[in-house]
């Protein structure tokens, strides 16, 4: 092979080449690529607490909060479950297991769904007690779930999608009975109880006027002045009494005989 048809192999080595690479940038200049949007469901991550903070409010005993929660404002609540399950009858098992009947059902025994080894040792069934317990910390209550969600802190609103999922049922389980407090309070003393040499008077406390209900006092009546007496008449003048008679002379004492 003599150097021109060497040249000829190396041309068109040379043009291929340079045909791809200019195909490539031509190929950008028309078509943007689009960044690919995120894949799956974003799970809410749970809040760490701050330093400091008060405690949190002990929650209402569940029946209680059954017995005033709403279907309705829970099926709103479950709508950040519906990428994982399905609330139908019949409906098929996605992430998680389907909900429909999910209240007293057996754990980890729905067919066509592979459970943890965690669930499964669990066992028993779900009642409105597991139920508030797994929503409140999935991870918590089953240490090794596949179920990747930081659960529901508002006690309120655990009541609210437990009644939503009671309702998933051709025939839904009774809700639970208040229980009565085990523990006996102490009897308070009554009053009959009471010594009186023990109970001391209450205190009686001047009552405090107060601005709004306070009045003017009434103003004082300036004193009325002393009646006059009317003035006696002058008394007549009094007539002198007469004067007493005068004494008769006395007869002339006899003289006595010589």
């Amino acid at each position: 092979m003599d150097s021109f048809e060497l040249n000829k192999v190396a041309g068109a080595a040379l043009g291929a080449l340079l045909f791809a690479v200019g195909s490539g940038f031509v190929a950008e200049l028309i078509y943007h690529p689009k960044p690919a949007g995120g894949a799956g469901y974003a799970l809410p991550e749970p809040q760490a607490k701050a330093a400091g903070a008060a405690p949190e409010a002990k929650a209402e005993p569940l029946p209680i909060r059954l017995a005033s929660a709403s279907a309705d404002k829970g099926q709103s609540a479950a709508k950040k479950c519906a990428s994982c399950h399905s609330f139908d009858k019949g409906g098929p098992n996605k992430v998680g297991p389907h909900l429909w009947g999910v209240v007293e059902r057996q754990k980890a025994h729905e067919s066509g769904f592979e459970y943890s080894a965690a669930l499964k040792e669990k066992g028993g069934t779900w009642t409105y007690d597991d139920l508030d317990h797994f929503l409140t910390n999935p991870k918590g209550y089953v240490a090794g779930t596949k179920m990747a969600f930081a659960g529901i802190t508002s006690p309120a609103e655990r009541a609210d999608v437990i009644a939503y999922l009671r309702t998933l049922a051709d025939t839904p389980a009774p809700l639970p009975a208040a229980e009565k407090k085990a523990e006996a309070q102490p009897a308070e003393a009554k009053p009959a109880d009471v010594k009186p040499a023990e109970a001391k008077p209450a205190e009686a406390k001047p009552a405090e006027a107060k601005p709004a209900d306070a009045k003017p006092p009434a103003p004082e009546k300036p004193p009325a002045p002393p009646a006059e007496k009317p003035a006696a008449p002058p008394a007549p003048p009094a007539e002198a009494p007469p004067a007493p008679p005068a004494p008769a002379e006395a007869p002339p004492a006899p003289k006595p005989a010589e």
